[in-house]
């Protein structure tokens, strides 16, 4: 089924600027997140990890993304320090455009990690390269199915398994007009709130926003945009698991929707910080399709 909507036009939103960029190189280390170990070379790459994600499929797909966003944009990225170099966490990530998932898909495989992700079930049908995201992790997901119960019990195992989890909690590409981020499902919040009782430890949950993407001609790229992601440090959420023993078989939805609405909050905040201007009051809701308030 398709999209409510349509998403707004490039022309909606103005291309994050130059200066804009200098700005934020001087709050931030900003580094190329499309190369290997971005950071530095002292961080511990997760061998196992990769060697259980084909990794020569992987490698393939990343290195085709890295030409590409080489040749169309100039990318760069803080934060990626904050990604763990073993065990379970969370990535909720923005979804302005189609092309800028790839941000952080590729930041974290440059970093060392192989998550798995939860991406709409069309992707998997894209030409050439639905074969490859499947290869690479990518859990798909039947929107409108009536089955998102038993998608939140496979994203909560990824976790219990050991492996990361990207999740892009908008469930679609964002429909606020000036493209913020918009309505979210509940899904992060349950995935994160059961895999942490499960685990008995909270599961660290990041958020990763990426602004800039919305502005590239893809027919025609250049000159070429600029694109910043912010990986973001560890989202708190202790206070949310304090009462977990009183849950019943799942997260109570209240608690849920809170962790989910911290997740748009922060989301709004990092993007504020990026493009360098205010957000607007309230945020746009997908299925009334207009502002709402928070």
């Amino acid at each position: 089924m398709a999209s409510k909507g349509k998403p707004s036009p490039r022309s909606a939103v103005t291309p994050l600027s130059d200066a804009q960029v200098a700005k934020l190189a001087k709050a931030h280390h900003l580094v190329d997140p499309m190369r290997d170990l971005p950071t530095g070379p002292n961080r511990t790459i997760n061998t196992a990890e990769i060697n259980a994600q084909h990794p020569k499929g992987t490698a393939r797909l990343l290195k085709g993304v890295d030409v590409v966003f080489h040749a169309s944009c100039k990318t760069y990225a803080w934060g990626l320090d904050n990604i763990p170099e073993t065990g379970p966490f969370i990535t909720a990530a923005t979804h302005v455009t189609m092309f800028d998932v790839f941000v952080p898909m590729a930041s974290l495989f440059h970093m060392g990690r192989r998550p798995r992700y939860m991406a709409k079930a069309e992707m998997a049908k894209w030409p050439v390269i639905g074969k490859w995201f499947q290869l690479v992790g990518m859990q798909p997901v039947q929107r409108r199915s009536g089955k998102a119960k038993a998608i939140e019990e496979t994203s909560i195992e990824i976790l219990t398994s050991g492996r990361p989890l990207t999740i892009w909690p908008e469930g679609t590409v964002t429909r606020d007009p000036k493209k913020w981020p918009m309505s979210m499902k509940n899904g992060v919040g349950v995935i994160a709130l059961e895999a942490s009782r499960r685990l008995g430890r909270q599961v660290p949950l990041f958020c990763a926003v990426t602004w800039g993407a919305a502005s590239i001609n893809h027919w025609w790229p250049w000159p070429r945009k600029n694109v910043v992601m912010c990986y973001d440090t560890q989202l708190d959420y202790a206070d949310l698991l304090i009462d977990q023993e009183s849950w019943g078989e799942e997260p109570p939805a209240a608690l849920a929707d809170e962790l989910t609405r911290r997740v748009r909050v922060r989301m709004t905040q990092i993007m504020t910080e990026i493009r360098g201007e205010a957000a607007p009051d309230g945020y746009w809701d997908y299925r009334t399709m207009s502002r709402v308030k928070d």
